[in-house]
């Protein structure tokens, strides 16, 4: 039913794994109870236990709190880009479990987080948006023609097919650094076709500037010998 549901898959999954929990402990008190035992004293048993479990497991219950924010605020949903903050680990979000969300990074590895982390810390949702925006840095040697570099790289802007010309793109000089002139060629991309984008941008760049003859330049130093 809930497959069918229109609901976020984060909190079918999420739901599931309740509704899992529970139905257990309800099978396991009618198993009790048809063994012939008192489920009261029982029940008092298992609340005892439950308390120390409880003490003894604050990281858990972090975690199962951390879920339901997770579902209740909804910072990222199943299928969502995210970074997290504290130790950089990345993916795209396949599932929102009672105590752990699962990412799948872009080499097929499963990285397993817990929610309380994720609802303490920041966490960036990189596709949270439509569209995402593109920099690649170029270098040109300071002998270069800025104008003309701008020019050549605009151009391939303009040409690539799936940049969003409705968007703004350009190219700016960002950094006068020690080797070289970096000027940032900047556009925006659908989040699903970004990463071919970045490297087909990327490549034409390269190609775009031999073309018309302006160096790149590589680290260089100047020795004064006395």
């Amino acid at each position: 039913m809930l497959d069918r549901s229109t609901l976020d898959k984060g909190v079918v999954n999420f739901v599931v794994s309740v509704l899992k929990f529970v139905m257990y402990a309800i099978l396991i008190m009618i198993v009790v109870d048809k063994l012939g035992f008192q489920t009261t004293s029982l029940l008092t048993l298992f609340g005892s236990a439950a308390l120390a479990i409880g003490m003894s497991l604050q990281g858990s219950l972090s975690n199962f709190a951390g879920g339901v924010l997770i579902l209740l605020l909804k910072p990222f949903v199943v299928g969502d880009y995210i970074i997290e903050d504290t130790n950089g680990k990345e993916g795209t979000v396949k599932e929102i479990q009672i105590f752990y969300t699962k990412l799948l990074t872009y080499d097929n590895q499963t990285i397993i987080l817990p929610n309380g982390n994720l609802a303490n810390n920041t966490i960036v949702n990189v596709t949270a948006a439509e569209s995402r925006r593109c920099d690649v840095k170029v270098s040109i040697a300071y002998s270069a023609d800025i104008k003309k570099a701008k020019e050549v790289l605009t151009k391939v802007l303009s040409e690539d097919p799936d940049t969003i010309k409705e968007r703004e793109h350009f190219v700016f000089v960002d950094e006068l650094a020690d080797s070289g002139i970096n000027l940032c060629v900047r556009c925006w991309f659908k989040n699903e076709d970004f990463w071919q984008g970045k490297w087909r941008i990327t490549e034409q760049c390269k190609y775009a500037l031999d073309k018309a003859e302006i160096e790149i330049p590589f680290p260089q130093m100047d020795v004064h010998m006395r």
